[in-house]
């Protein structure tokens, strides 16, 4: 019989996880960390070992590096409520099979279990630990991003990032290049849509001396500059029509030719391009060249709104406190109040996480902690959570500010407010509203626009 480890320090988890199995005709074992598995593991080999990232005494990926060292080692499938693109691309590095999100959809762990069954993954070398995470969350739309980052960062294709205004799209072309064939080389970003039409061809393609009137001196392009390295072009969307032909061309022969020259230059770059338009309906309307957008579209990663995933709220803040007191030289000052995770809950977001982190940023400035709700209040324009009758902060039905809300909007922004509350614990959410897990887990469906499920009695 095929023989299962699973590994987790969450008693909930574990249980949720080895049941399935069991009932799947598997045989489980269980472990609670990092040295019950490796005791485990030394005294009978599994067939297949399911591990939890972060546990007490080391975590999923020292598991995985010791594994990998096992002759034909078994594969591997991680879990985590705490993902970053690192632990992504570092554990698919080093020959995991898969990576979930928790919480996710019992049927597909199943199906990633039975695929990595059939498939004996070879391992590759570790590589040291990286640097500060780039990208945050643990929400499955952004795993994939995760996942697809991991996926295609060694491979040379161009890639298409598409996702609204703010919702970091030149970090994901930054891990692109981290962790792609040639970390050492140079990575020059260049913004489309903030150089006018009649530059934006000496900025990408350079110009010699005397080219046009202000060309004082030779200038090489950001083509060249990125020669070995990668080259992204934010708000691809925005180039004009005249420059979609000498752009496409470039992608066709790789040559260089700047401004004035008379001898062609050959360059090796990797080009990723981001937009937040919609690529496919500006050629649809003749706005866009479908050659060039298949030519940059090798690959298409997109990333969701922060509204789409304000299960990674509390993460997303803790992200940015930590990072701006220190680049401030601000004491730690603990936990965001339970009336600022509200009301930035409730906050519609529509400049995604570059809002957020303005946000925050300013509140610490002006108010030295993420503790005084009227500063958030004040930073996001929005009208106060009335107070209660003994006091502070509180969501009552008949003390919100006009103008008033839709029923749908104003449960929306309850429930999440009470989700941030709770740090994204959706077992404990569920509790406070008194509702069923799976009903939350419907509601939430609905209003994060994901068609994931939620695995009964997991935590978030």
């Amino acid at each position: 019989m095929t023989r299962i480890l699973v590994v987790d320090d969450d008693l909930a988890i574990r249980e949720m996880v080895a049941m399935t199995l069991e009932k799947s005709g598997y045989r489980v074992e269980r472990t609670d960390g990092f040295a019950a598995a490796r005791a485990a593991i030394r005294e009978q080999r599994p067939d297949l070992i399911v591990s939890d990232i972060y546990m007490p005494g080391g975590t999923g990926l020292d598991l995985l590096e010791e594994v990998r060292a096992l002759p034909d080692p078994p594969p591997m499938i991680l879990m985590t409520a705490k993902g970053s693109i690192e632990t992504a691309a570092s554990a698919m590095k080093d020959g995991v099979f898969d990576y979930l999100a928790k919480p996710f959809d019992l049927d597909l762990m199943l199906e990633r279990v039975r695929a990595a069954l059939a498939s004996r993954m070879a391992t590759l070398p570790a590589e040291e630990e990286g640097p500060e995470s780039l990208i945050v969350g643990s929400h499955p739309a952004i795993v994939e991003v995760y996942k697809a980052t991991s996926r295609v960062a060694p491979l040379r294709v161009p890639v298409l990032i598409l996702g609204e205004t703010g919702t970091g799209k030149e970090l994901v072309a930054r891990a692109l290049h981290r962790y792609g064939s040639n970390p050492q080389g140079p990575f020059v970003p260049v913004h489309c849509g903030a150089i006018p039409d009649t530059l934006i061809e000496s900025e990408l393609f350079g110009h010699k001396k005397g080219a046009f009137t202000d060309a004082q001196r030779d200038r090489r392009g950001a083509l060249v500059q990125g020669n070995g390295g990668t080259v992204f072009l934010d708000e691809i969307g925005d180039i004009s029509p005249m420059f979609q032909v000498k752009l496409l061309r470039f992608l066709e022969d790789g040559v260089v030719l700047p401004l004035g020259a008379e001898k062609p230059e050959p360059v090796s770059v990797r080009i990723v391009a981001a937009t937040h338009r919609d690529l496919k309906t500006m050629v649809a309307e003749g706005r866009f060249r479908e050659d060039l957008f298949y030519r940059l579209a090798g690959y298409e990663i997109k990333l969701p709104p922060l509204r789409e995933r304000l299960s990674d709220l509390s993460t997303l803040v803790a992200h940015f406190q930590k990072r701006f007191q220190a680049e401030l030289g601000l004491a730690d000052t603990g936990r965001p109040s339970q009336e600022v995770l509200s009301l930035l809950a409730a906050h519609p977001w529509p400049g995604n996480i570059r809002e957020l982190g303005h946000v925050i940023r300013r509140a610490l400035i002006e108010a030295g902690s993420l503790e005084d709700g009227h500063a958030i209040q004040k930073l996001l324009g929005t009208a106060a959570f009335p107070e209660g009758p003994t006091g502070g902060s509180m969501l009552a039905l008949n003390g919100f500010a006009e103008p008033f809300l839709p029923l749908d909007d104003m449960e929306r922004l309850y429930i999440l407010s009470v989700l941030a509350h709770t740090g994204g614990n959706k077992t404990e959410a569920a509790r406070i509203l008194g509702i069923e897990r799976k009903t939350l887990a419907r509601k939430l469906r609905r209003t994060e626009g994901s068609d994931v499920e939620d695995p009964e009695g997991g935590e978030s």
